[in-house]
């Protein structure tokens, strides 16, 4: 039923609604959509398949994808890759000194009450 180039319809997640084409048939129940969505697998249940299939290879890639829907009135979503930036570098943490020295711990309440029951 799923075979590449068949016209299909999201019917959950973030891109619900919007018409896209089988490009490739990964496992099971799991295929490559490509078209008004986002490019990515997509589990066939998540697919309400129509009647139309076009032709194309399997696995064809996004600009041959968009080459066949463009004359069919489809409106294929274009995403741009991310421009890669350097990370800034952490500084080094540097250890403050005291300039006060540093407060004596109070004794522990149970050793403060042994000391006492000693010295009576």
């Amino acid at each position: 039923m799923f075979k590449v180039g068949r016209l299909c319809v999201k019917t959950a997640g973030r891109d619900a609604g919007k018409k896209c084409v089988v490009v490739d048939v990964l496992e099971n129940n799991l295929v490559l959509v490509d078209g008004e969505t986002r490019r990515r697998k997509c589990n066939i249940m998540h697919l309400e398949p129509l009647k139309d299939v076009i032709s194309i290879k399997k696995g064809a890639s996004h600009d041959e994808v968009k080459k066949v829907l463009s004359p069919l009135g489809f409106k294929v979503l274009e995403t741009k890759p991310k421009k890669k930036t350097q990370r800034p570098k952490k500084k080094p943490r540097v250890k403050k000194q005291r300039t006060t020295p540093a407060k004596a711990k109070p004794a522990p309440k149970k050793v403060e009450k042994a000391q006492e029951k000693a010295q009576e």
